[in-house]
């Protein structure tokens, strides 16, 4: 019987806990899940008897390694930070590694010896990154085998509400990790535009509402999604005159979010100690701090947006308690985030992704739009946990089954991947649909 170490039982988590243990009975495995919260696991495996629950904290190297040492894959959806120590044990132990995070300049450090060790290291195997890779590679491919050349890849994906949910002003609600909700765009933006390399500090990545129109989902603003350009040769795309990738959201979100960078709300210091105990105090004592109260002041009678954005927030709250006393900017939002913009049970989610495509091909221009609009089921069984955990879950699936013939550290860019991943997930309804012109 194998065993499979999953690491993080959090928002992402349920839809891959559900499909590996379904498969557990006929592929004969064990999933074992790790997290701090005991009640969290508990929930999320549903007394099978397949799932088993380890209550433990990963930053206690005696207990991570000692779960590490049980695995036959091990596999992480642990905050980013934390993979490395994660790595560092499957390394030791021999275990092979999959993960939806962002590869790091940490863990490409070790490729060496993941390769010398014969293991897989499989990183940015989720949403954004991973199911992003694998149908744009797809796509790629096609045109490339058939001689087309690429002109121009823009790819644009967000995690939003859906239409029937959405109840607040902000035009969103929280599917993921709250804390990269703040921390959305502090990386600035990299990314290639009619064959020039354009920069974006944080300050300026909201400046602008530009809109994207979805196919069954309408208009939605974007913004430059970190560092673009390394994707370019991964893509084999150093011929294309723009490539970029963003990030969707709605432009109210967009209006309001502005409005809080330029007030030093989502600044990770200073962090101070406030008696106060209520949002309203503290807020106030924040932007009077930092010079920006007269702004705050001016905005919210001026701009009845914001306003309701503000209000809806709890930002001049004089009854909500807030859970702590020290607080930075970017802590007192994510709390307040929380609360404001959770979803309730019956809540639905969106995922959207869209790959926008001008190629060449036999002296003719041609434009193809591929798109995934992915509505959740409820508050549990979100979109956002579907998109994120099936490709692990399906990735580990095959990699058990000695389907996947790849070693070392590796993104989800090979056919021998996505040739097998992207059929199992239109089963799961996680599916594109393709539109396409000439344009002359």
């Amino acid at each position: 019987m194998k065993i499979i170490l999953l690491f993080g039982a959090g928002k992402s988590a349920t839809v891959l806990i559900q499909y590996l243990l379904e498969k557990a009975p006929t592929m004969d495995w064990n999933l074992l899940v790790a997290d701090t919260d005991l009640a969290l696991i508990n929930q999320k495996i549903a007394g099978n008897p397949r799932g088993l629950a380890l209550c433990m904290d990963v930053k206690n190297a005696t207990e991570r390694e000692n779960a590490i040492a049980k695995a036959d894959l091990v596999i992480s959806l642990l905050p980013p930070s934390l993979h490395i120590l994660v790595a560092r044990g499957c390394l030791k132990f021999n275990k092979h590694l999959f993960t939806a995070s962002y590869l790091d300049k940490e863990v490409e450090q070790l490729e060496p010896e993941i390769r010398n060790k014969g293991l897989l290291f499989l990183y940015e195997m989720g949403l954004d990154p991973g199911i992003d890779h694998m149908s744009a590679m797809a796509i790629l491919d096609k045109i490339k085998s058939s001689g087309g050349t690429i002109k121009s890849f823009v790819s644009h994906c967000g995690g939003l509400v859906a239409p029937q949910s959405d109840t607040n002003p902000w035009h969103y609600k929280i599917s993921w990790n709250p804390a990269n909700v703040v921390a959305a765009g502090k990386q600035g933006a990299l990314y290639k535009q009619d064959k020039a390399i354009i920069e974006w500090p944080y300050e300026n990545i909201f400046d602008q509402i530009r809109t994207v129109e979805i196919e069954n989902a309408g208009t939605l603003a974007w913004y430059p999604n970190r560092n673009s350009i390394p994707y370019i040769s991964l893509y084999r795309l150093d011929e294309a005159e723009t490539f970029s990738r963003t990030t969707l959201r709605h432009p109210a979100f967009m209006k309001g979010w502005k409005k809080m960078i330029q007030l030093g709300l989502t600044k990770d210091n200073p962090v101070s100690t406030y008696a106060a105990k209520h949002p309203v105090d503290i807020i106030f004592q924040m932007l009077t701090a930092n010079g920006q109260i007269g702004q705050y002041q001016h905005w919210l009678k001026e701009d009845p947006l914001f306003k309701e954005q503000v209000m809806h927030l709890g930002l001049q709250s004089t009854s909500y308690e807030l859970k702590k006393v020290e607080y930075s900017p970017a802590s007192l939002i994510q709390e307040l985030l929380e609360s404001a913009l959770k979803m309730v049970d019956t809540d639905q989610d969106r995922v959207i992704m869209q790959h926008e495509i001008h190629y060449r091909l036999n002296a003719k221009d041609h434009y193809l739009v591929s798109s995934l609009v992915l509505d959740g089921k409820n508050a549990a069984e979100t979109a956002m946990a579907k998109t994120v955990g099936l490709p692990l879950a399906i990735a580990a699936t095959l990699f058990l089954q000695n389907k996947i013939d790849l070693l070392g550290l590796q993104r989800p860019l090979s056919p021998k991947l996505y040739q097998q991943v992207l059929p199992a997930l239109a089963k799961e309804g996680v599916l594109f649909t393709e539109r396409e012109k000439v344009i002359n």
